[in-house]
């Protein structure tokens, strides 16, 4: 008998092990993670809020004119520039402050700015193509944001070129925006001529001349294809689908807000205070990191021009609300957003979001024809960095009353076992990532080949991330260390 007890011991306790991992083994990976970043590149960077510097100065540090360096002098910016390639020399938010940036920046613009109708009638008709694919079923799982990265690559597209974008070309967007971001989760590596496919249509369009804007005279065509290919159909695509992804998924894990919003879809005031919270609770930038050019004065002490300051968006978020955890939408009865803690797309005085007032409006449009057509509904974790994509059921309105019973059980389950997968996954190509932009020192190699301590340059770097021999790999995490870290956050929420 005692031969036959001790192995049934075993297996039962191998067994409560394993049905275990999902409560404790991401969480143990991400700290995994951290520490092997933090060792294969050192620390770097001035977190703000943090030890020396609390939330009270973020505003006043971030809109200080000497934190306008973006690039050049911050090692971490070695492994932004891997994630971004091909053409991050020229992405928007990678250029230096100078007469390239000016240009670049209201160019952008110029494309972004369009009237509230003509903006929420082309996403309207979006939105509506790519929903009426979905074929008719009581019920679904999708992934949200895979949902909605056709929508935004059919709305950039039309913003950028004047004309609806074609099936062909809605794939090739998609495909190398969910290839930057899937790297940028570590939840993939990079595929550079999945990306490439991307420049070569944009390099064709640009020499036949069907762009019908003003185009940046100060770029050449090769870095012009690559800044409307990082600003517009990589940064511009990704971040809409993630703040969709994390609108609807707020929406569907709080049914009373989704019943105020189908029972008054006009109720416009109400549709902005579930976009604010939701952009206070899960915002769109994680850490952003500026470089001083010249020293600042804090009063208790003197940040030396070099340094490297990195701004922590959800920690400035959660400070200085009642109950900061809990999603209210009508906190914002009573407080103004410019008297909180609160800016979704940063500050004017640094280079605030160019879709700041195209984001809110289009956001809308997407999802009223959301929740007129599905309701949605989901157990799956919400972190900020979503890198599960955002599970959620769709439920026909028209076809079903409600979620079949047992559906987000099941999902839940399964997300909860994806999740340690994917944070073993996080873990090793995250790595392999880190040690790779060190190697490759792309932003080093880029400013030390320009040489004069000036830019806009047009030296150019291989696209696939190889850079001048014989460049200091400086590159380091872009995650504070132990000794002056931001709060630790949940899984993902750094990239």
């Amino acid at each position: 008998m005692a031969g036959f007890v001790l192995p049934l011991i075993i297996v039962v306790i191998v067994l409560a092990l394993l049905a275990s991992l999902p409560y404790w083994l991401p969480a143990r990976v991400v700290a995994l993670r951290v520490l092997v970043f933090a060792r294969v590149n050192g620390e770097e960077g001035v977190p703000v809020p943090g030890r020396r510097h609390d939330v009270g100065r973020f505003r006043s540090l971030y809109a200080n004119p000497a934190a306008n360096g973006r690039s050049r002098g911050a090692g971490l910016s070695n492994l932004f520039w891997y994630w971004l390639a091909p053409g991050p020399e020229v992405h928007q938010e990678h250029l230096e402050a100078g007469p390239r940036y000016d240009e670049v920046a209201r160019i952008t613009r110029q494309i972004l700015v369009r009237g509230k109708e003509e903006s929420e009638r082309l996403t309207q008709a979006c939105v509506t193509r790519v929903l009426d694919e979905l074929p008719d079923r009581a019920q679904r799982t999708v992934r949200l944001r895979d949902l909605m990265m056709p929508v935004w690559a059919e709305l950039y597209y039309e913003l950028v070129f004047g004309t609806r974008c074609p099936p062909d070309v809605r794939r090739l967007i998609v495909a190398n925006a969910d290839d930057v971001v899937t790297a940028l989760k570590c939840c993939g590596l990079r595929h550079m001529r999945r990306r490439e496919r991307m420049t070569e249509y944009l390099r064709q369009q640009l020499g036949a001349g069907t762009i019908p804007h003003p185009l940046p005279t100060l770029l050449s065509a090769e870095e012009t294809a690559q800044y409307l290919q990082g600003t517009f159909f990589n940064t511009a695509v990704v971040q809409m689908s993630e703040a969709m992804t994390h609108l609807v998924l707020a929406v569907a894990e709080h049914p009373d807000v989704q019943a105020r919003l189908v029972a008054d879809p006009a109720d416009t005031d109400f549709l902005d205070r579930v976009i604010d919270e939701t952009f206070r609770m899960y915002p769109l930038f994680g850490i952003a990191h500026r470089i001083t050019t010249a020293d600042i004065d804090t009063g208790p002490e003197l940040l030396p021009a070099g340094s490297v300051l990195l701004f922590n968006y959800p920690e400035y978020h959660r400070v200085g609300y009642d109950h900061s955890e809990v999603y209210d939408p009508d906190r914002w009865l009573t407080l103004a957003a410019k008297d909180s803690n609160f800016i979704p797309f940063g500050v004017t005085a640094n280079r605030a979001c160019p879709a700041r007032g195209l984001a809110p409006v289009t956001m809308r449009v997407v999802l009223r024809e959301v929740l007129r057509r599905y309701q949605v509904a989901s157990s799956a974790a919400h972190t900020r960095s979503i890198p599960n994509r955002g599970p959620c059921l769709l439920v026909d309105r028209r076809l079903a009353p409600g979620p079949r019973r047992g559906s987000l059980a099941r999902l839940r389950l399964a997300d909860r076992w994806a999740d340690v997968w994917r944070s073993l996954t996080q873990l090793v190509f995250g790595s392999y990532m880190v040690w790779d932009a060190r190697r490759k020192s792309l932003c080093d190699n880029y400013f030390a080949q320009l040489g004069d301590g000036t830019e806009g340059g047009t030296t150019k770097i291989d696209a696939a991330g190889g850079g001048a021999a014989g460049s200091v790999a400086s590159g380091r995490c872009p995650f504070p260390g132990p000794a002056d870290s931001a709060p630790r956050q949940k899984e993902g929420d750094r990239a």
